[in-house]
């Protein structure tokens, strides 16, 4: 059973999620009565393309290669996500042991230079395609 000094505890995190969600309804409340008072007209209700009248359709086509890069880049990208904490305790870790923690990023950087050739041979890199 919890004692009430664990439960305690937890009353901060309560109260900050109390005050969140009364700043969120608050703002959303007070923007959609205030919103109401402003004048709406056809001029106002376009979109705005730095200054230029909006032409064309609202929702052009990508290429399939756009989204290829896109991904491309958000997969060579996110192991710096990965590879950061490795850096942040490589030193301490070294000491103790030196052959889990250059094991463990010899790995998956082997995973990631798999992934880079097999990209490579599919054509990803072709940019004139």
């Amino acid at each position: 059973m919890d004692s009430p000094n664990q439960i305690q505890e937890y009353i901060p995190v309560v109260l900050l999620a109390l005050v969140a969600l009364g700043f969120a309804v608050s703002n959303l409340f007070l923007s959609a009565i205030l919103g109401k008072s402003g004048r709406r007209s056809k001029v106002k209700d376009i979109a705005y393309e730095c200054g230029m009248l909006p032409e064309g359709k609202a929702s052009a086509r990508f290429s399939v290669k756009f989204y290829l890069v896109a991904m491309l880049f958000i997969l060579f990208d996110v192991e710096l996500v990965f590879m950061y904490p490795w850096a942040v305790i490589y030193k301490e870790m070294l000491q103790t042991d030196p052959n889990l923690i250059l094991g463990a990023m010899l790995s998956f950087i082997g995973i990631l230079f798999i992934g880079y050739i097999y990209a490579a041979k599919k054509g990803a890199f072709n940019w004139k395609n």
